[in-house]
């Protein structure tokens, strides 16, 4: 079944949510990606047990501790992660979860579908955040022209 454009629509919908994987270390994806979607206007919620603050931004120690109105999950950490990610976050009430190309598992999406999360996998945010820019605008028009890109 070809992927559906709709939930990914959904999700960036309102530019806001939390992102866990946020790292200090400004080479690492889990940095580069919260920069850039920054920089695109979005509002993040980034998650990191071991920082106060990322760029002048208040990081939170874990899932439970979301600001109440946040129900969509950005996930860019290890996979070994995941998982427990995905848990918390069906606990918490977060309905929409987006697991970042690396990060996703099999154990991971089964949870999100055990809880009937509205789950976006296999998918990397660069192609869809706007403005979409350089080489992941190349590779979406490409996987466009081949049919592969959610409909």
């Amino acid at each position: 079944m070809k992927k559906q454009i709709q939930p990914i629509l959904d999700f960036l919908d309102g530019k806001e949510f939390a992102i866990a994987g946020v790292s200090r270390n400004k080479s690492k994806f889990g940095y580069l990606i919260f920069k850039d979607l920054k920089d695109r206007g979005f509002k993040l919620y980034p998650v990191n047990p071991n920082a106060g603050q990322i760029d002048d931004i208040k990081t939170y120690p874990d899932i439970y501790s979301l600001p109440e109105h946040i129900k969509k999950l950005y996930i860019v950490t290890k996979q070994g992660q995941t998982k427990q990610l995905v848990e918390e976050a069906a606990k918490r009430g977060i309905q929409q979860v987006w697991i970042q190309q690396m990060s996703d598992t099999a154990e991971a999406v089964k949870v999100a579908e055990e809880n009937k999360l509205t789950l976006i996998t296999g998918e990397c945010m660069y192609m869809y955040a706007e403005p979409v820019k350089s080489i992941h605008k190349f590779h979406r028009g490409i996987r466009k022209f081949f049919g592969s890109f959610p409909v």
